[in-house]
């Protein structure tokens, strides 16, 4: 097994719509189901970068609601792509608002959908169940995993 070899932090947003329903994206590098999110560019913040990446990969603008989460266990947060890069993430959740656009796809989404929580696709990024769980709970704090 690889080890990773580079540290990036990333951000991932929880985007629901009026009925409960959460939006996830079919992404481009593996086929599976995850919520938007990407990595946090230098220079940038991770406010910014979610607004940046949640617009890139889904034609929605956002704005910050709350922090769910950060996630750094390199059980779940180390991904390795097929060009054999190995990265580990050390990811902030958010929870997001729409504020403006319509729903589209880009370079990175195959498919965009809004899914119930109770009925979540099977081929879903393993780490972004639990952190709809985390969001689901409505924690008054931040989870730390």
């Amino acid at each position: 097994m690889t080890r990773a070899r580079e540290l990036r932090p990333g951000v991932a947003a929880v985007i629901s719509d009026g009925a409960g329903r959460i939006l996830l994206q079919r992404r481009s590098d593996n086929g599976l189901w995850g919520l938007p999110g990407g990595s946090v560019e230098i220079g940038e913040s991770v406010r910014d970068a979610i607004r940046r990446e949640v617009r890139e990969e889904t034609g929605l603008s956002v704005e910050v609601v709350r922090l769910i989460g950060v996630y750094s266990d390199p059980r779940f947060q180390i991904v390795r792509y097929p060009d054999g890069n190995v990265v580990h993430y050390i990811s902030t959740l958010f929870a997001c608002r729409i504020v403006a656009g319509e729903v589209q796809t880009g370079d990175e989404t195959l498919e965009l959908q809004f899914f119930d929580p109770a009925d979540l696709p099977d081929d879903l990024v393993p780490m972004h169940l639990v952190r709809i769980q985390d969001a689901l709970a409505n924690s008054p704090t931040a989870f730390v995993r």
